[in-house]
């Protein structure tokens, strides 16, 4: 295989990864499926990622990446060209691991479980509860994470794959209009790297005709 290769599913993390690759110039080749519907998609899916998520990404020559954060440091690697972060050895070069680090680890996982809470706790009031838990705890991470926002990117005149998550994040719950009243900074993040060509046509891509 000579090309790369992104599982995913619109609307899901997936869009982060393929607007990495798009600004990489990467050859690239989409598979979209829904990821939890049993079928032959699932069923490849599982074999390369036995925790049956997306994005997953294979690379050329066959090996398999499973986490995003792993994804966009080894496309910064191939393609440096494409900023996706800062140079080594800088202090933004800190800020950037932080807070991927803060986003993937911390953010993330409030989707994981909150999304479908039954699946981890059966149906009734459980799952009522770890749906509003993580809801909470998202709103609060974000208002943190909102402090640290330069301008016009997260990392202040830098741009970064930071800008990507955040593009891609915020449209999730607690949608864009929480943003606009509660993490403006964050807000004007995503509106900026919005207006990218290529990240605007993965973010229509993926996202056209849902709401916000």
């Amino acid at each position: 295989m000579t090309h790369y290769e992104l599982i995913g599913s619109r609307g899901c993390g997936s869009a982060i990864v393929e607007a990495a690759l798009r600004l990489a110039g990467l050859d690239t080749h989409l598979t979209d499926l829904p990821y939890l519907k049993p079928g032959p998609g699932r069923d490849r899916l599982l074999r390369l990622n036995p925790l049956g998520q997306v994005p997953t990404l294979i690379l050329p020559g066959g090996a398999v990446l499973t986490e995003s954060a792993a994804m966009i440091l080894h496309l910064n690697d191939v393609a440096p060209h494409a900023n996706l972060a800062p140079a080594p050895g800088s202090f933004q070069r800190v800020r950037f691991f932080e807070l991927l680090v803060r986003l993937t680890s911390a953010v993330y996982p409030t989707f994981t479980y909150g999304d479908e809470p039954e699946r981890w706790t059966g149906p009734g009031d459980a799952a009522r509860r770890l749906r509003a838990a993580t809801d909470e705890r998202r709103e609060t991470l974000w208002r943190s994470i909102d402090q640290q926002v330069g301008a016009p990117h997260v990392l202040g005149d830098q741009f970064s794959a930071l800008d990507l998550y955040v593009a891609v994040m915020t449209r999730w719950r607690p949608r864009r209009a929480w943003f606009d009243q509660h993490c403006p900074r964050l807000a004007a993040v995503a509106e900026q790297a919005a207006g990218h060509r290529q990240v605007r046509d993965v973010l229509h891509r993926h996202f056209s005709g849902a709401g916000d």
